[in-house]
């Protein structure tokens, strides 16, 4: 009786270990799964920003390349 109880006892340590590491490797499954995420959005954000900069200083070179152009060509036809 005494051996019987003892597997018993075991039988359910072991299911109770199996339980928690199946939640243990869950939660981190999911904490890997949330720092990917992360990092991609920041990944995505930081080229955003560049991309974004980028455009703004070529538009700013295209205002001031096009108003120099105008001025030259309008002070060519009046002088």
């Amino acid at each position: 009786m005494r051996m019987r109880q003892s597997l018993n006892d075991w039988e359910l340590a072991f299911e109770h270990e199996t339980v928690l590491d199946r939640r243990r490797r869950a939660q981190l499954r999911h904490r890997a799964a949330s720092r990917s995420r992360a990092r991609r959005i920041t990944r995505v954000e930081k080229s955003g920003k560049l991309r974004f900069s980028v455009l703004f200083g070529a538009l700013t070179l295209t205002v001031i390349f096009v108003t120099v152009v105008m001025f030259e060509t309008l002070a060519l036809l009046v002088g």
